[in-house]
């Protein structure tokens, strides 16, 4: 079969082009990437399938990795974290109807532009998020991607450990778990509790160095979020059957201005409660018999998951609480629910997702590390073959992280201003310029469909970006 493999040649233990002219050129150097203009076009079109290309060219693809399912459970812990406490504030913002719509609309969207990613990663044979946008957008787009992520990861390990401290030591309205169990103690102080919890349990997970090791840890914490979601939606169900819930609002409030400019910062929340982007590429690496075909079943089947919890959880969350909804509803959970059991179905809702942020902590730790290590280290080993290098990183990160969440005030803060920003563009604007820009290299065209869905992707992303900037600014000079 005369593909682009048959021109390959190991050189120096890695795989590299024998013709020069399909040499990769980046944007900053010249218009062509990847195939040369006269390039044989049955070549292109008709030896290669991009559906059954690995994503790193060679025997190396095939080497045994994680399962479907252990990147299925990678993927859903990537996506299913602090975000989901929030998802029930913004049902009190934009009503019922037009909230659960939005939550079904930007998760498929979020799919969407997984799938463009993977398949302009192997088009790029680039084995991280940062490669794929220097390839379509040059050096400089990749720096900034490499920004966005470190400020979007930063800022929800952030969240989880301010949700940890809300939920064991309790808030200013709320009493922490704690302290219902053995009285004040001191376990009252929030920053002592948050920094031992950082040192013995999640310092341990957080310096491994692959994320498939991180399979079971994320199996364990997707069956954490469920046993949350069961509860929470099964006890709204109950209330609701006895007629104990309040009616709630089904439209969105547009009766001052607060009002409406509370509606523009939730959009981004949601948003950010989907992003995941820069765990895919990490993910796929580490997949077994990898191909694009098998990551595009992994994302479908992640994000059907993550829909269904997000609508459960924030559905069930709004009705149980009404217009007392915190922007993290852990925190609602310190009071009588109505029911048998209350205490007890309270103490588990709590500590069994304080121990789901446990666990995904790690995941969403590992694509930060990764991230840093490629801006500041570049060109160096992996970060596989330096431990000391990894051990320091990850100290260092584990620092700056506790040290934020002494001094962000609440969930809602950090995810208003990280949606509106990084989650945005690391979910929704890079993936569709990527697809723009590459869409007539290397004989792999957008369809007509795709092409409407990556403009519609970029003005999204263009909008939600910009009205939840004005949105944030002006709720912060009004309170």
């Amino acid at each position: 079969m005369d593909s682009n493999y048959s021109k390959l040649e190991a050189r120096d233990g890695s795989l590299q082009l024998k013709d020069s002219s399909l040499r990769r050129i980046l944007p900053d150097e010249g218009d062509e990437y990847l195939y040369p203009r006269n390039a044989d076009d049955s070549d292109v079109e008709h030896n290669v399938d991009f559906d059954d290309l690995p994503l790193i060219f060679g025997e190396g693809g095939k080497k045994s990795g994680s399962g479907i399912y252990g990147a299925v459970f990678n993927l859903t812990t990537s996506i299913i974290g602090a975000g989901i406490m929030a998802l029930p504030a913004t049902l009190k913002v934009l009503g019922l109807v037009l909230g659960v719509i939005l939550i079904f609309l930007i998760g498929i969207l979020s799919e969407i532009s997984v799938e463009l990613l993977i398949r302009y990663a192997v088009l790029c044979k680039a084995n991280t998020y940062g490669e794929v946008v220097e390839v379509a957008l040059g050096k400089t787009a990749k720096v900034l991607s490499e920004i966005c992520i470190i400020i979007n990861n930063a800022g929800v390990l952030i969240v989880y450990l301010i949700i940890m401290g809300d939920v064991m030591s309790g808030s200013i309205r709320h009493i922490g778990v704690f302290d219902q169990w053995l009285g004040h103690g001191f376990w009252d102080h929030r920053k002592l509790l948050i920094l031992i919890t950082v040192v013995i349990f999640l310092a341990p997970l957080c310096s491994l160095d692959k994320i498939d090791s991180l399979s079971t840890t994320s199996a364990a914490s997707v069956a954490l979020a469920v046993v949350f979601v069961v509860i929470v939606f099964v006890v709204a169900a109950i209330k609701l059957v006895e007629g104990k819930v309040e009616l709630p609002r089904m439209a969105p409030d547009f009766s001052s201005s607060n009002a409406i400019f509370e509606l523009l910062v939730v959009i981004p929340v949601m948003s950010n409660s989907y992003v995941c982007h820069f765990n895919v590429q990490p993910i796929y690496n580490e997949l077994e018999d990898r191909s694009p075909r098998k990551m595009y079943k992994v994302g479908r089947i992640t994000t059907t998951i993550c829909i269904l919890v997000y609508a459960s959880t924030a559905i069930a969350g709004y009705l149980l609480f009404g217009q007392d909804t915190e922007s993290d509803v852990l925190t609602n959970f310190d009071e009588d629910l109505g029911i048998r059991f209350s205490t007890a179905l309270d103490y588990i809702v709590r500590v069994g997702y304080i121990l789901h942020l446990v666990l995904v902590f790690p995941v969403i730790h590992f694509s930060l590390r990764q991230t840093v290590d490629s801006l500041i280290f570049e060109g160096l080993n992996p970060l596989t073959e330096s431990r000391k290098r990894c051990l320091i990183l990850t100290m260092v990160l584990l620092g700056l992280v506790y040290f934020g969440s002494t001094m962000i005030p609440n969930i809602w803060m950090a995810f208003k201003f990280t949606g509106a920003t990084t989650a945005v563009s690391l979910g929704f604007t890079f993936p569709a310029l990527i697809a723009l820009r590459l869409n007539k290299e290397g004989g792999t065209k957008l369809s007509r469909v795709e092409r409407c869905l990556s403009w519609s992707m970029l003005s999204l992303a263009i909008i939600v970006s910009f009205a939840g900037i004005i949105g944030n600014i002006y709720t912060l000079n009004s309170a």
